[in-house]
C-alpha cells in the first residue's frame, strides 16, 4: 500500500490487512523452521528431485525470501549512524597539497654470481 491508499483506507480494512500480514508472517516462520530442521535431519532432503529441483531452495530458501519479501527487503539494522556522523563518515581529511612522492631505494651492492663447478 502507498501513503495516499492508507490514509483514505478505512480503518477495519487496515486492521484486515494488519491480521493478514501477521498471519502470513507466521505461517513463513513455521515454514521456514520446518524446511530448515527437513534439511538438517534427512539426508534425502538434502538432494535434488527430477521434478521440482533442488530440494533445500524449495524448502529453505523460497520460504526465507517469501517472508524477506513480506517485509519489505529491509536489511537488519546492525548500527544506527546519526545522520550528522554518516555526513563526517564520507569526508576525509587530506593531509595537506603536497604531492607524493617516490622513496629513495637502497643501493644495491653488486655481488659477482658463483660459478658453476
Amino acid at each position: 500500500m502507498t501513503a495516499t491508499a492508507t490514509s483514505t483506507a478505512s480503518p477495519s480494512s487496515s486492521t484486515a490487512a494488519d491480521v493478514l500480514r501477521a498471519d502470513l508472517d507466521t505461517a513463513l516462520r513455521y515454514a521456514l523452521a520446518i524446511g530448515a530442521l527437513l534439511v538438517l535431519m534427512l539426508p534425502a532432503a538434502r538432494g535434488s528431485q527430477s521434478a521440482i529441483g533442488w530440494l533445500p531452495m524449495w524448502l529453505v530458501a523460497m520460504p526465507a525470501m517469501a517472508w524477506w519479501a513480506l517485509h519489505r527487503f529491509r536489511l537488519p539494522a546492525w548500527r544506527r549512524v546519526a545522520p550528522a556522523e554518516a555526513g563526517q563518515a564520507v569526508r576525509r581529511r587530506r593531509r595537506g597539497a603536497v604531492q607524493a612522492r617516490r622513496r629513495a631505494r637502497p643501493a644495491v651492492i653488486a655481488r659477482p654470481l658463483p660459478r658453476a663447478a
